[in-house]
């Protein structure tokens, strides 16, 4: 299983969904998130249809966190200019992780 890391600490598991299928299922249908997951390719989200709100940070190519935000339920969000991967986990948990822009993060296996 992939994990979520930022320098030398683990902030969390992490789903990967890097196929247009796996990007668009995305976290429909779900009651919640269990750690985080990387939508990639990607420059926007939406919650349209999900049943929780969720964080959500727009990264570049390397991992760089670009934006963070909170989306609530039924919203659609705009692209963000340099993105090209969206991380979404369960709203409070970038505050609770202290994720911020300009953090750098990493995918290990």
């Amino acid at each position: 299983m992939p994990w979520l890391v930022r320098g030398d600490r683990v902030l969390a598991s992490l789903e990967v969904a890097e196929t247009p299928s796996a990007r668009a299922r995305g976290l429909l249908g779900r009651e919640s998130v269990d750690g985080a997951i990387l939508l990639r390719p990607a420059r926007s989200v939406h919650t349209l249809g999900m049943r929780f709100a969720i964080d959500v940070a727009h990264l570049d190519d390397s991992l760089r966190v670009l934006r963070v935000t909170r989306m609530a339920r039924h919203r659609i969000g705009l692209p963000v200019r340099g993105a090209r991967a969206v991380l979404e986990a369960d709203a409070g948990c970038f505050g609770r992780w202290g994720l911020s822009v300009g953090d750098e993060l990493e995918v290990r296996s």
